[in-house]
């Protein structure tokens, strides 16, 4: 008799150890992808249908991160052009799964916060980060990425792409850049500045 999926684990308990997941340095996106479709096939749709792909970035594309595992600096600052991670959220608490954060797999959203995103009000506007934020039913069925976004001029990877075949939907091989975009035009999920990201999973800033 096959096991239904009603009956499996909740997503803390399906997603394995981060050093089991899969993982490319400087392709966040796919690893959230990635994971995101692991999460499907193991739990019931009510239980992804409580996980969610964010995207972070912002018009200039420069948003510092601290406590990231790419820095050599004390406080771990990266200022990335984006960054993406994974939401779990629970009716009691919110988990991020961010495999590029020296912070724990997964640690909460309130603690990620403070670690990590830090106080908007101490940044200059530029560097203020915003979030879109895609279920992970929609995100699996229409994100893609042909990686020609880590190619620079001289045709030369900026780092080492996946050893994986590019991510695909059925409308697009490429479309990447409307998810990193803050723009409302693009309607991936929706997006929201720090304070209504946090109050949508009713973390108090």
């Amino acid at each position: 008799m096959a096991l239904d999926k009603t009956d499996q684990s909740s997503v803390p308990n399906v997603v394995p150890a981060a050093s089991q997941c899969v993982y490319t340095a400087c392709y966040c996106e796919e690893n959230v992808w990635k994971l995101a479709a692991h999460v499907k096939e193991k739990c019931s749709l009510r239980e992804s249908s409580k996980c969610y792909c964010v995207f972070i970035s912002n018009k200039s594309k420069k948003i510092p991160l601290w406590q990231q595992r790419a820095s050599r600096d004390a406080d771990r600052l990266v200022v990335w052009d984006y960054h993406v991670i994974f939401v779990y959220h629970e009716s009691k608490e919110s988990l991020v799964f961010d495999l590029d954060t020296e912070l724990s797999f997964p640690c909460t959203l309130k603690e990620y916060a403070n670690a990590c995103i830090g106080d908007e009000r101490t940044l200059k506007e530029e560097y203020r980060r915003m979030f879109r934020v895609v279920p992970v039913e929609e995100f699996l069925n229409t994100f893609a990425s042909d990686r020609s976004h880590m190619i620079n001029e001289k045709g030369e990877w900026l780092a080492p792409p996946p050893s994986y075949p590019p991510i695909s939907c059925r409308n697009s091989s490429n479309n990447i850049e409307e998810f990193i975009s803050m723009s409302p035009d693009f309607k991936h999920g929706q997006v929201f500045n720090l304070i209504a990201f946090l109050e949508m999973f009713q973390v108090k800033s």
